[in-house]
């Protein structure tokens, strides 16, 4: 389809559009019966005749074949003799008739001939319309004739093309009722898909569209509008969660800059600023550590999931593990046999790093990795030998500023934010995360992916 003619066609109501295509659809199918018809009627119209001539023909080739002159026959019909060539042999004019019409008459077959039809090179002579049937006899002495018996064809085909007059706008004006029926029905069916619409618009957070009863297009639109409406309420109820919760927590390390910083102004004692900017410089790490996780969270939520590949998860804790080495933290990675999961390795990597931060943050010692195939599954186990989680605390974990211990959690600088973010972006995969206890009497955490 042409340009031109695309873009005009795009931007035509659905309705016009259906109209349109079913107009076209009906006036091809009416033309299709129309020339069927017709057919039809003209092969009807012709065995008539047919059969007239053929009765007429019977007699006169039985008068022929016993030698004598053929039969006037019929008023309306014409009987006539001639060689096997078409010549005439009873002293009549030769017929308005073609070699293929002679061949055919000699096959028994019957010919119409109209009168823009000219024998070989006669000049053109208008004349009516004639049907001729014929047959090869033979005449006592031996000799081969051809006896045609023909009827003038111009009333048959006054009334065939009368009739056709009429198939033409017939098939017109049933394609203009059609139209307009589809016109109609298209209408009438989207209307509920408006009011559906309308509704869906107007409704306040925690409702629903009624679901209509009979399962057809219109209830899955409505179910999928309420799955719609649903994942809006759930998205909006996260991000006022999301919003109060960062503004709670954002307040404490502004509140405590701005005391601090007060002090420091009116008390400008040089020992004293110096710890009051010590204090200072660690709140103010807080709070950019605590705008880097919101950020991630921001971006986790709104970003579309990059395409998945296979990620060498062996290869990622043992990155992630010689970071965490090199701030003084012992981390044991054991690896039995390569794990390959279907992820981003941007994520995976992310996963890991939070994962192991947070065990690093409250290990006393030790902080052991264990990657694992599990049947469909690669598997990560992070264990450590800290105060572990307490079990009604382990379901809530991965939620957005969960603490398990208020105090505890914001001396060693935690927001509660680092196993949401892995929480989400294992889940966005076809993953699932477990905390549960280790056997040091520390936390461990238990991550899937699925494989490649």
């Amino acid at each position: 389809m042409p340009r031109p003619l695309r873009r005009w066609w795009v931007r035509r109501t659905l309705r016009a559009r259906i109209t349109m295509v079913v107009a076209v659809v009906a006036l091809l199918v009416f033309g299709w019966v129309a020339q069927v018809t017709s057919a039809i009627f003209a092969s009807a119209l012709t065995d008539q005749v047919d059969g007239q001539l053929r009765a007429t023909l019977d007699t006169a080739a039985a008068d022929i074949t016993a030698g004598r002159p053929a039969p006037p026959g019929p008023r309306d019909q014409r009987i006539r003799v001639l060689d096997s060539s078409g010549g005439p042999i009873d002293g009549g004019d030769a017929p308005r008739l073609t070699d293929w019409q002679i061949r055919d008459l000699r096959a028994g077959k019957g010919v119409s001939v109209f009168p823009m039809y000219m024998h070989r090179s006669e000049p053109e002579q208008p004349g009516p319309a004639v049907r001729w049937v014929g047959r090869v006899v033979s005449v006592p002495d031996g000799a081969q004739r051809l006896v045609v018996v023909g009827t003038e064809f111009t009333s048959y085909l006054n009334v065939f093309e009368r009739a056709g007059y009429w198939f033409l706008p017939g098939a017109l004006l049933s394609m203009i009722a059609v139209a307009g029926t589809a016109w109609v029905a298209v209408r009438l069916a989207l209307r509920p898909v408006q009011r559906m619409r309308q509704a869906a618009g107007a409704l306040p957070p925690g409702q629903r569209l009624p679901v209509p009863e009979a399962r057809d297009e219109l209830r899955a639109l409505a179910e999928e509008l309420n799955a719609l409406l649903a994942r809006r309420d759930e998205a909006a109820e996260r991000m006022r969660r999301f919003s109060g919760d960062a503004a709670h927590e954002l307040r404490s390390p502004v509140a405590s800059l701005r005391v601090q910083a007060e002090v420091a102004v009116a008390h400008p004692d040089p020992e004293l600023a110096q710890e009051t900017l010590a204090d200072i410089a660690v709140e103010a790490e807080r709070l950019s550590q605590l705008v880097d996780d919101l950020l991630m969270l921001a971006r986790a939520d709104a970003v579309d999931l990059p395409e998945a590949e296979p990620v060498d998860l062996v290869a990622v804790a043992k990155a992630s593990a010689a970071r965490l080495g090199e701030r003084g933290i012992v981390v044991r990675v054991e690896a039995p046999t390569p794990v390959l999961v279907l992820a981003a390795p941007r994520e995976v990597q992310l996963v890991v790093d939070n994962v192991l931060r947070n065990a690093a943050r409250y290990a006393r010692a030790l902080v052991r990795v264990l990657v694992l195939p599990a049947g469909t599954q690669g598997r990560l186990l992070v264990e450590d030998d800290g105060p572990g989680v307490p079990a009604e605390h382990r379901d809530q974990v991965f939620e957005r500023f969960h603490r398990v211990d208020e105090a505890r959690d914001r001396a060693s600088g935690g927001a509660g934010l680092g196993l949401a973010l892995v929480a989400d972006l294992v889940h966005r995969r076809g993953g699932t995360v477990r905390a549960a206890g280790s056997p040091e009497g520390g936390a461990r955490f238990e991550i899937r992916w699925p494989k490649p």
